[in-house]
């Protein structure tokens, strides 16, 4: 019995987080349109959550604040731009600026200019 309910209260509250804001994503790839291939292009929940739970990512609570100063549900393009001089991730990088790279800006490891490390080459031994 306690573990249908779980189950039952587990499966309501992953619903009613998932159905929170449906038309965000919509809102913000409408306003930036990402670079192809871009990890914007490919992030759905991720630009202000944490992967794909309720957790908001640091441009995400950004973005929240701003929704609760202007006493809204409604994600807009005016309420986006009003985070576009933050650097909510704290990388160096505003958010504006992280997204028209393509980069995360709720993200610290994803931002403009990053590139992933290569393996470095050994160098050929002397004789």
């Amino acid at each position: 019995m306690n573990c249908r309910l779980a189950l039952t209260l587990g499966l309501a509250l992953m619903a009613s987080a998932a159905m929170a804001h449906p038309n965000f994503v919509g809102t913000f790839k409408q306003k930036y349109p990402a670079p192809a291939g871009s990890a914007l292009a490919k992030a759905t929940c991720a630009i202000c959550h944490v992967g794909f739970t309720p957790k908001l990512n640091p441009y995400g609570v950004d973005l929240q604040k701003a929704l609760r100063a202007d006493k809204t549900k409604t994600l807009s393009a005016a309420e986006l731009a009003k985070v576009e001089k933050l650097d909510s991730d704290k990388d160096g990088a505003k958010n504006i600026v992280e997204i028209k790279a393509g980069t995360l800006p709720g993200d610290a490891k994803s931002k403009p200019g990053a590139v992933k490390p290569k393996a470095k080459a050994k160098a050929p031994k002397k004789k």
